[in-house]
């Protein structure tokens, strides 16, 4: 019998974000779907935070992106419970960039996924059949859209800009809304 787990303490039971912008009415995740998913994703490749929310967008087609507020908590409970580990550090350098926490599924986390095949594979499934519906914008521009919204968030969540930083922050974003308008 696999372990069962407990409640996800962040209050996300669910694993979704509203949708906005056209995208998805309905919810793609049901009852602790997002998490077999994660694990799922870090079994077949070790990633970060990050990779695995661009992981999940693209399976989607854009139509669904987890948030960070909902995407981290879950990885930190999923690291609670021994199903998931972060990299050591010389190994996560050599398999990827920097100091992001990187991670791996555990020996107890693969057995967890074997016992739920069935779920991960019709959770896969409904996934690959949302992202062939049809949608109103382009997966590039979807994906283009979260990569730029991720890149301002993360940077400014660095710290805050300098002067000269704020100018030149301000007359990127100015650039690319001119230059998209003109399209």
């Amino acid at each position: 019998m696999p372990p069962r787990l407990p409640r996800d303490p962040t209050g996300f039971s669910e694993g979704f974000e509203p949708p906005r912008g056209g995208r998805l009415g309905h919810r793609v995740f049901g009852q602790g779907g997002l998490r077999l998913v994660l694990l799922r994703l870090i079994a077949d490749k070790p990633g970060h935070g990050y990779e695995l929310i661009r992981a999940i967008e693209e399976r989607l087609q854009g139509r669904y992106t987890p948030s960070a507020g909902v995407l981290y908590p879950t990885l930190a409970w999923l690291e609670d419970l021994a199903l998931i580990e972060p990299m050591p550090d010389e190994e996560a350098a050599s398999a990827g960039r920097g100091a992001r926490k990187r991670y791996r599924v555990t020996a107890q986390g693969l057995a967890y996924l074997d016992a739920q095949r069935l779920a991960v594979d019709a959770l896969l499934a409904r996934m690959t059949a949302i992202g062939n519906e049809p949608h109103e914008r382009p997966p590039q521009v979807e994906r283009a859209i979260h990569n730029l919204k991720m890149a301002v968030h993360l940077r400014l969540a660095r710290g805050p800009l300098t002067e000269p930083q704020t100018r030149a922050f301000a007359r990127v974003l100015d650039a690319a809304a001119q230059e998209i308008e003109s399209l």
